[in-house]
């Protein structure tokens, strides 16, 4: 653990915060420096170079339109609600909100919506869907979720699989859903990097992703990467032993990728110290002898004072650098090392509370943390330990029975990780089940109060907001209705815990993506009619 420790710190010292080869140069030694072209930057190791930053999103969006909505219940998404209130967008962005109706003069060429009965919510996220890369219609050719040919493959990216023109992205949009993290499926230990997007139309899977999101990384527990490979495939892992076997031995290898690059940036850098330490002496040598020469025209006989100079041999010139390359490129292993330096967030397709334990004590001895456990249908046994590790359950709210490993789920699995003080999140796992994800709330949130919980609706909201957003790393623009957050906004049609609620306006980054009075055009060609 303490040379692991070690040698993190020296590559972060090394390489993603260089400091300048000799940097306690005297300022003698520092003007010789700066008269030399500069070396080559160090290599930055991919998967830091590879991961998104904040920076990356955008501040504002030209496209959006003004819009004042007043009159509305607004449910934040933290906790709380205002009875009647407003909430003005400018340029893609949350600019206001508060009680009562808001400024009496708009801003110029804005809407403004009365709302009276109605209810505002920022857009639904769901965390778990494979919408794109199982898409409608389903037939073979369609099946890009699941890299079948080996237990781990970390390297594969579902942004590379993604049919933009999937019919369900504008049907989950209807209702009422604006973000989505896309996962590989659940047939191998660790499936592959998810990909984050924002539901709207586009030709290409990567003008989908959300700007700024973290990588997410899928992992599987129990049942499926067995059966898949070890009945299925007659290759490893074959049992529970056989998958933390697995999943043990590619984290330690991504551990030596880290570790590798640790010492390739030492070198590197005492080469390159070594390098501009003859340099300085080389420059001064070839600055002395310049300045004798130069001495030697002013004596009597400088042809022989040249002369003598002649013995001391040329001006000497430091050899050119020549860099060494980094460590090879390993994808799989990159994927990996983001996870174990926090860079890509962990999610893991568990059900039972052992298999759980068993990942969080794998996460213990290698290095890494998982961010949240989905499906979880048993999180509600071990739900203590799991908020004290801030791990979120991504969850249904009554599936159930349908596998072995899923037959001890219970409907207030949702209400009692919440009790425990853990981010309880509804998910969806289906194309047709993100269409009503306000609903499955409203189920988990009925079980919970049954069983004598005292929860709200402001509560249960943020099982759709909040802390799927805090789960996907994009808690700073989404998840809540805050000034400077993005217009994700939904307006529903009364009560979105009702059954009878409907989502009549829908806007992403402040664009209005569905309307209900007035139907856009379908995205994808297969809703096209002849």
């Amino acid at each position: 653990m303490i040379r692991r420790a070690l040698s993190l710190a020296v590559l972060v010292a090394s390489s993603s915060c260089l400091p300048a080869p000799g940097s306690s140069k005297t300022a003698d030694e520092a003007s010789l420096a700066a008269s030399r072209p500069p070396l080559p930057p160090l290599a930055s190791p991919p998967w830091r170079a590879e991961s998104p930053q904040p920076s990356d999103h955008p501040a504002t969006n030209d496209a959006a339109v003004t819009l004042l909505l007043r009159g509305a219940r607004l449910l934040l998404g933290n906790g709380k609600e205002i009875a009647n209130g407003h909430l003005l967008l400018i340029k893609g962005r949350i600019a206001a909100l508060g009680e009562g109706p808001g400024p009496a003069s708009p801003p110029e060429g804005a809407y403004v919506l009365d709302l009276a009965g109605k209810t505002v919510t920022p857009g639904l996220i769901d965390t778990h869907s494979h919408m794109g890369v199982f898409p409608m219609p389903a037939a073979l050719a369609h099946d890009d979720g699941n890299e079948l040919v080996a237990a781990t493959t970390p390297g594969v990216r579902t942004v590379d699989a993604i049919w933009p023109f999937d019919p369900a992205l504008q049907r989950a949009l209807e209702g009422g859903t604006t973000t989505v993290q896309i996962l590989p499926g659940s047939a191998n230990l660790i499936g592959g990097r998810a990909t984050t997007i924002k539901l709207k139309p586009a030709q290409t899977a990567r003008e989908l992703v959300f700007p700024g999101a973290p990588h997410g990384l899928k992992m599987a527990c129990g049942e499926n990467p067995k059966r898949v490979h070890g009945r299925g495939r007659r290759v490893a892992p074959a049992t529970r032993m056989g998958n933390l076997a697995v999943q043990r031995a590619a984290f330690l290898k991504a551990r030596r990728l880290i570790d590798e690059w640790a010492q390739w940036a030492t070198s590197e850098n005492e080469r390159r110290a070594t390098w501009e330490k003859r340099a300085i002496e080389a420059t001064r040598k070839s600055e002395k002898l310049a300045a004798k020469r130069e001495a030697c025209q002013s004596r009597p006989e400088p042809d022989r004072c040249l002369s003598a100079l002649q013995g001391a041999g040329a001006a000497p010139s430091p050899e050119p650098f020549e860099p060494k390359l980094p460590p090879a490129r390993d994808v799989d292993s990159e994927a990996l090392a983001a996870v174990l330096e926090g860079l890509s967030l962990l999610h893991v397709h568990c059900y039972r509370s052992d298999d759980m334990s068993a990942m969080m004590g794998l996460g213990d001895e290698v290095g890494f943390k998982v961010t949240s456990f989905h499906h979880a249908l048993e999180a509600y046994k071990i739900r203590d330990d799991l908020a004290r590790r801030k791990i979120s359950v991504s969850t249904w709210a009554d599936w159930f029975g349908f596998k072995l490993e899923a037959n001890d789920g219970i409907p207030e699995n949702l209400a009692l990780v919440h009790a425990a003080g853990g981010d309880a999140i509804v998910h969806t796992d289906s194309s047709e089940g993100v269409r009503r994800m306000n609903q499955e709330a409203a189920k988990g949130l009925w079980s919970g109060k049954h069983a004598g919980l005292a929860l709200t609706e402001a509560d249960a909201i943020r099982w759709l907001t909040e802390n799927p957003a805090r789960a996907l790393g994009v808690e700073r623009w989404v998840g809540t209705l805050e000034v400077g957050k993005d217009a994700d906004v939904v307006v529903w049609s009364g009560n979105p815990f009702s059954v009878y609620a409907r989502a009549e306006l829908v806007l992403v980054d402040g664009e209005v993506r569905h309307d209900a009075a007035s139907p856009s055009k379908p995205w994808s060609d297969y809703e096209v009619q002849p």
